[in-house]
C-alpha cells in the first residue's frame, strides 16, 4: 500500500502498522488521544504528555538525535517524524530502518490534515474527526470573541542568549495571528536571533515569553520590564502556542483568558 505524507512523499507499506516510533511530542499526545497508546514502541526523552508514557514506553533519545541501534531493536512498522523537529541527517539514517512519514505544519488546516491522515493511516477516523470536530468548534468560538477584540502589536520569545523570536512563516505566528497577537517581527522569517537594544521599540504592546523550548520564568519577567516598561509582559505556555494536534483542543479557551488579563 502506498500513502503519502505531508511533503507529498510516497511511503510504501505492506500493512497497517502496529508499531510506532514517535520522534515529535505533539504527535506522540495526538496518537495517544486517538486511541493508539499500545502501539507506541518508541518515544522522545520530551514526549511528557500524557506524562506516564515515559515511564510505560522507550524512550530512544531526543527530537534531534536518538540512538539508532534503540530504534532497530524495537522492530518498527513506521517511524513519524517532523520536517522541523528531525533533521534531514537524522531522517534520512532513520529511512534505513523503517518508513518514515514526515509532517509540515505551518497553520490550523495543515494540523487538521495530519490528524486525518492518521486516522486513516492508522485505521482510526472516526476518533480523528471527533479531535478535528472539537478543534473547529474551539477555533469558531473564539472568533467570535475575538472580532471585536483589537491588534496588539506582540514579540513572541522562543529563547535567550541569544534573543530568539518567532517570526514568520511559523506555526507559532499562524496562532498568533488567530488570537490578534500583531507579530511586530512578521517580515522575519522563522526563527531569527534579535538585538533586544536596537530592535525593538514603544511600538510593542505585548512582550510573549514562552515556557518552550527556553525555559523563561517570573525572574525574566521581572527584567524585561525595566527595559520594556509601556508593554505587558507575559510568561506564556509554549505548548499551546506551537503543539499542533489534539492540544489544539485547548489553545483556544487559553488564548481567549489570555486576552481578558491584556484588558
Amino acid at each position: 500500500m502506498t500513502i503519502v505524507d505531508q511533503l507529498n512523499r510516497s511511503i510504501q507499506i505492506d500493512y497497517i502498522p502496529k508499531r510506532i516510533v514517535s520522534l515529535v511530542p505533539s504527535q506522540t499526545e495526538l496518537l495517544y488521544d486517538l486511541g493508539l497508546e499500545s502501539l507506541l514502541v518508541g518515544i522522545t526523552k520530551f514526549c511528557v504528555h500524557p506524562h506516564h508514557l515515559i515511564t510505560n514506553v522507550t524512550v530512544v533519545g531526543g527530537t534531534k538525535q536518538v540512538h539508532l541501534d534503540k530504534i532497530i531493536s524495537l522492530n518498527p512498522d513506521i517511524i513519524l517524524c517532523n520536517k522541523e523537529e528531525n533533521t534531514k541527517a537524522m531522517i534520512e539514517e532513520l529511512e534505513n530502518i523503517a518508513p518514515v512519514h514526515l509532517s509540515d505544519i505551518y497553520n490550523i488546516e495543515d494540523c487538521l490534515e495530519l490528524i486525518k491522515m492518521y486516522g486513516s493511516l492508522f485505521l482510526v477516523k472516526d476518533k480523528a474527526e471527533n479531535i478535528i470536530s472539537k478543534i473547529k468548534k474551539e477555533q469558531q468560538e473564539f472568533q467570535v470573541f475575538i472580532k471585536d477584540q483589537p491588534q496588539l502589536k506582540t514579540v513572541y520569545f522562543i529563547w535567550k542568549n541569544p534573543w530568539m523570536i518567532a517570526g514568520n512563516n511559523t506555526f507559532i505566528n499562524a496562532l498568533m495571528s488567530i488570537g490578534k497577537f500583531d507579530n511586530y517581527f512578521e517580515n522575519l522569517e522563522r526563527y531569527p536571533e534579535i538585538d533586544l537594544e536596537n530592535d525593538m521599540d514603544n511600538q510593542v504592546e505585548v512582550i510573549m515569553l514562552s515556557t518552550e523550548p527556553f525555559p523563561f520564568k517570573e525572574e525574566h519577567v521581572k527584567a524585561l520590564k525595566l527595559k520594556f516598561q509601556q508593554a505587558k509582559i507575559l510568561l506564556v505556555d509554549g505548548e499551546l502556542f506551537s503543539w499542533y494536534g489534539s492540544r489544539l483542543t485547548k489553545s483556544f479557551q487559553y488564548f481567549k483568558l489570555l486576552r481578558e488579563t491584556l484588558v
